[in-house]
């Protein structure tokens, strides 16, 4: 396919974190992408939302993120499940076992910026009308009316996805049942007497919260008596209306600096790719904020797209690899419905969930329940069905100590990397996509291990045959070997 015939290689709707990550992750391959975002400005509101360890981990492999922990506040690992106040353990398999709270704004700013940084192109005010498909490509048609042709086109545009919606994807779930408002705003009362408050509201309604952010000023979030329009934001006298049902005072909250509702609406696409077209984040999948994970999913379909997508466009993945796009990360999003489902049904003031709630709580007093659901809530125990092997095999390698330094900083170009212990083996014609590290660390309990790009495990052993067989199958073609005709 000549390259020609198309002004860009993807085109991708929507910069939020999830469009500007799969950006960025292209351009590592100089894949030629332009990224169409329908606002004009930022985001008014300036949310904190949690980058959670696997998050961390992957801004730390692409070297983002002291960026970002300049603007962000660390706190400990733990009480992410349903609020549950439990200490995550001590030895998380991390060098980044912390939450990094941060304004979405900014976190959306420094990714377009890093996007753009390496060379991917953004236009704001610029919002899809629809596209068609063929066998070659997809044309892109912009409300303004002007055509562009790409090889492909991924729907990153949110919740209500225009991609997904034209594309005809299902997207089967639950409707929101109950409301929640979220601002921040300045109070009128004395902090002991909020305080008082919270203590004793909260020992029931758990979606209930005033939190100081600043001098007079409180992060507030109430549970709503009816669902409301998503599209437009509540207002101030909502929040007094709402905080005089369920505190009996208002607080004398007034100076809102944004505010926001959200729902508990619980949706899952039923294909994440159609011909050339494909989804991530939002546009995939949506769920409550329990546990904080929706920003932190998105990313991480970014970063396990980018890499396939772009060997796709180069011309060089295998045949399946593009499709484990969808097999890897469509269960990994219906685990985190099946458990942001399960926390909000802990939330709840009915008898029956209370008494799960006490239960629970005692259960995660033994470290292997608290770890199980620490490691699910923050994705590092995620496991990818790469093949039968050691429990390490489909799984995310920590940021260890090498002898050439930190191992994320060597996967920082988004290449493949070959940790050999043997030094008897070496990646051959895939040296222009994987790079070799011989005698790396004595940390890596194995003869050999091969990383994907992302930094998932796709292949332990010490036999050269057995590598190559594996190179081929996720780098595609050596590059000494030519197509077959």
């Amino acid at each position: 396919m000549e390259s020609s015939k198309f002004t860009y290689d993807v085109i991708i709707a929507g910069c939020g974190p999830a469009g500007a990550t799969l950006a960025a992750e292209l351009r590592l391959h100089d894949v030629r992408v332009l990224v169409l975002e329908k606002e004009t400005e930022p985001a008014s509101d300036v949310r904190i939302v949690g980058l959670h360890i696997r998050s961390l981990e992957l801004m730390a492999m692409r070297g983002l993120l002291d960026r970002l922990r300049e603007h962000g506040r660390q706190r400990p690992a733990g009480g992410f499940f349903a609020g549950i106040g439990k200490p995550a353990p001590t030895d998380l398999d991390s060098a980044h076992a912390y939450l990094l709270g941060i304004p979405q704004p900014v976190v959306v700013r420094l990714l377009e910026e890093h996007a753009t940084g390496r060379g991917a192109e953004v236009r704001h005010g610029a919002a899809v009308a629809g596209f068609e498909q063929d066998t070659e490509g997809v044309t892109v048609a912009l409300a303004d009316g002007e055509h562009l042709r790409a090889r492909y086109l991924v729907g990153c545009d949110g919740a209500r996805s225009t991609v997904r919606k034209l594309l005809g994807v299902g997207f089967p779930g639950e409707p929101s049942r109950t409301d929640t408002l979220m601002g921040e705003m300045e109070v009128g009362v004395p902090r002991d007497e909020i305080a008082a408050k919270v203590a004793e509201i909260s020992r029931t309604e758990r979606r209930f919260r005033l939190v100081p952010v600043g001098a007079r000023t409180y992060s507030v979030v109430v549970p709503a008596a009816a669902v409301g329009d998503r599209a437009e934001p509540p207002t101030l006298e909502d929040f007094r209306q709402e905080l005089r049902t369920v505190a009996g005072t208002d607080f004398g909250v007034h100076s809102p600096r944004w505010l926001s509702r959200f729902g508990d609406a619980t949706r899952l696409a039923e294909r994440y790719r159609v011909g050339r077209v494909l989804l991530a984040g939002d546009a995939a999948h949506i769920h409550p904020p329990a546990g904080g994970q929706g920003l932190n999913l998105g990313v991480q379909d970014a970063f396990n797209l980018g890499w396939k997508l772009a060997a796709q466009v180069l011309g060089r993945a295998p045949e399946f690899l593009l499709d484990t796009y969808q097999t890897e990360r469509h269960p990994v999003a219906a685990d985190v419905l099946d458990n942001t489902r399960a926390q909000m049904e802990l939330h709840s003031t009915e008898p029956g969930p209370r008494a799960v709630r006490r239960l629970l709580t005692e259960l995660m007093d033994f470290d292997e329940v608290n770890r199980h659901l620490i490691e699910k809530i923050t994705a590092i125990g995620i496991r990818y069905d790469v093949g039968e092997g050691p429990d390490l095999l489909g799984r995310r390698l920590p940021d260890l100590d090498v002898a050439q330094g930190r191992l994320y900083d060597l996967l920082r170009h988004g290449r493949g990397l070959l940790l050999d212990r043997t030094g008897r083996l070496t990646t051959g014609g895939w040296s222009d996509r994987v790079d070799h590290l011989a005698d790396p660390t004595a940390a890596v309990d194995v003869p050999c291990l091969l990383l994907r790009p992302d930094g998932y495990a796709a292949w332990i052993g010490d036999d050269q045959r057995d590598l190559d067989d594996h190179l081929s199958c996720w780098f595609g073609r050596p590059a000494d070997r030519p197509k077959a005709m």
